[in-house]
């Protein structure tokens, strides 16, 4: 009888997960918004008409502007879709960038031991010491602004959560018998690394990292807020906020509304998902 492969069994756990499955179908209507968005979106997001500034939306009958439109007269819904681009991609080239770093230094961390051990782990805590969105703002501040600094203060922000992680899980396998077997034959630690060790602690690599876009995407959201993050006239999220909410007390509370329901929706996918695909890779969580 043929043998079931693992990926099988995740899938077959995830459709039965029905939190799991709607954050998956969050994910990928964002992706596909995001990849058709010059498709899909109804006029240029750069487009300005003083003109039109701050008119309502379709609960006023405002059939050219659905979800109204921002200070400078741009379409709303547009830049909403424009911004799903910019949001996802920060979240997941950050998360990829934190991924990275934290694998390599967590694996270094956990299999050698010593000394290097002992640096990286302290380390790792003096970054604990600081909040994650305080010494992104750190970073950034030697880096500089813009969305591309962004992308690199978040991702190393998120590299010694993973490290940690990844640590542990390399202790762990480094002394399996297989490990063991490896070393008594005469492999290079550099074969066992990448033949044993990193397949090994791969699964909880994914899931972090699944759960870690969305809070990427907060982030991102924030530094834009803070006018650290995309700059104007970028369609990002978070900087679309950081301009508009205080125009919520003149009455177009639309401007700063729709924005931060998108944030919401797009944290909140990745975290079902990434609930669901922690419980489905953990055979333990599985029944």
């Amino acid at each position: 009888m043929e043998r079931k492969s693992e990926f099988y069994f995740v899938w077959k756990y995830l459709r039965k997960n029905k939190t799991a499955m709607i954050g998956l179908v969050i994910i990928i209507i964002l992706i596909i918004v995001a990849i058709f968005a010059n498709v899909i979106s109804p006029s240029d997001p750069y487009t300005q008409s003083l003109k039109d500034r701050l008119k309502p939306g379709f609960w006023e009958d405002n059939n050219n502007n659905f979800l109204g439109t921002d200070e400078f007269g741009r379409d709303l819904l547009t830049r909403i879709i424009y911004g799903s681009r910019v949001s996802l991609t920060v979240g997941f080239i950050a998360v990829i960038i934190g991924v990275l770093i934290g694998s390599i230094f967590g694996i270094l961390s956990g299999y050698f031991g010593g000394w290097l051990d002992s640096i990286v782990m302290r380390g790792v805590d003096v970054m604990f010491s600081l909040p994650s969105i305080l010494l992104a703002i750190v970073i950034m501040a030697i880096l500089g602004t813009g969305l591309e600094k962004a992308m690199i203060a978040i991702g190393i922000t998120y590299a010694p959560q993973i490290a940690r992680i990844v640590r542990s899980q390399t202790i762990i396998v480094k002394n399996m018998e297989f490990v063991e077997a490896a070393l008594s034959v005469g492999e290079s630690h550099i074969m066992i690394i990448f033949r044993h060790i990193l397949r090994n602690v791969l699964s909880p690599i994914i899931v972090y990292g699944t759960l870690s876009i969305g809070s990427a995407i907060l982030d991102a959201a924030a530094l834009g807020f803070l006018g650290l993050g995309a700059q104007p006239p970028t369609p990002e999220w978070g900087a679309m906020l950081s301009r508009s909410y205080q125009y919520i007390v003149a009455g177009a509370w639309w401007v700063a509304t729709f924005p931060g329901i998108m944030i919401l929706i797009s944290v909140l996918g990745f975290n079902l998902f990434g609930d669901g695909l922690r419980d489905a890779i953990d055979p333990t969580l599985r029944y």
